[in-house]
């Protein structure tokens, strides 16, 4: 077998651990149709490398990647000289096999989210840790302050924590708008592959592959703000690539474009049928040139909701341009007939 077949078949092992703990050399042996005591030799050797480790034995056996950078860190927030230093003297030297492309993502979500801790939580501390598997790399940034979803909806007069979540996934938020732009969040929610913050009684994520924000609501948060971010080691994704989709015109480096997840506007179950529930989704959104409505898992809309979005306010900011994608039939339809002329939606 040539070298170059056993390094795709242990980087199948490794992409496919997570999936098959319990029958990796079973389902590595059949997608390769190869012998199960061939299969087991290159487990070994990923075992050998420190990339796998098991536990149980026999039939019980499962296996899983395994750290090979494991570190914590623990910051008093008032004695941090900056965010950039922390990042050149504790993370960095632990991360010199990752390409650059990636060094640069992580480099720009790590700092801009220990900034969002030092300037805004209003915590004491600040804990960190790292971790890197033969696949990925994690950074988990907590600090025990008064959680940034409470603080958005307390400064600035929102519903609750969820409209706080809805007004982040717009971008340009910041509660201190003469020392922050409010891209940092947004930003790097799509640098990474996962980006999750728990904070209070709400839970939000974005994934890079469903391009989806998620919002869930669970058992209070203890205190503070707890920042999960991901991103293959592999990843081909370079951050301008990311900026430029929301600067769309050439050599523009504003943030003028905007995807809004329609979604967030909902209360559990509650459809999207009245002129509040529009404005809330409208809220900030004259602060882009062009603003896309993301209606996925949207199954209808009412007229008074589709009339105050796609008429009254496209009428009152004709020079913004409004967009809508994954709608289902009746979403489209629904925004076709507030449009036709002498429509009578009120």
């Amino acid at each position: 077998m040539s070298k170059k077949r056993g390094e795709i078949i242990r980087k199948f092992l490794l992409e496919n651990t997570p999936a098959h703990s319990r029958d990796l050399a079973a389902f590595a042996g059949e997608h390769f149709q190869i012998t199960r005591p061939a299969t087991l030799k290159h487990i070994r050797k990923l075992l050998d490398y420190g990339l796998l480790k098991t536990k149980g034995t026999n039939r019980n056996r499962r296996y899983f990647l395994c750290p090979i950078v494991d570190m914590e860190w623990n910051y008093l927030l008032a004695n941090v000289e900056g965010e950039d230093w922390l990042w050149h003297q504790d993370l960095l030297p632990l991360l010199s096999e990752l390409p650059q492309n990636v060094l640069n993502i992580l480099q720009h979500c790590f700092t801009e989210m220990f900034n969002n801790a030092i300037d805004h939580s209003g915590g004491s501390g600040a804990h960190v840790h790292l971790t890197v598997d033969a696949l990925n790399t994690e950074i988990v940034l907590s600090d025990n302050g008064e959680g940034i979803f409470t603080k958005i909806q307390r400064e600035m007069n929102l519903l609750d924590e969820r409209h706080a979540v809805l007004e982040l996934s717009k971008g340009k938020l910041t509660t201190d708008p003469s020392r922050h732009t409010g891209e940092g969040i947004f930003f790097s929610s799509r640098l990474v592959d996962t980006f999750t913050i728990l904070s209070g009684g709400v839970y939000f994520s974005h994934e890079h592959l469903t391009d989806i924000d998620w919002i869930a609501e669970r058992g209070k948060f203890e205190t503070g703000t707890c920042v999960f971010m991901e991103i293959r080691n592999d990843s081909p994704r370079i951050a301008k690539d990311i900026f430029d989709q929301y600067s769309p015109e050439e050599n523009d480096y504003a943030f003028t474009k905007t995807v809004v997840p329609v979604r967030l506007a909902q209360y559990g179950d509650e459809l999207l049928v009245s002129r509040s529930q529009a404005k809330r989704l409208l809220v900030r959104v004259d602060r882009f040139r062009t603003v896309i409505f993301d209606f996925t898992d949207v199954e209808n809309i009412g007229q008074a909701f589709a009339d105050e979005v796609f008429r009254v306010f496209q009428n009152d900011h004709p020079e913004i341009e409004l967009a809508s994608i994954k709608m289902s039939t009746n979403v489209e339809k629904m925004i076709n007939r507030v449009l036709q002329p002498g429509s009578l939606a009120k």
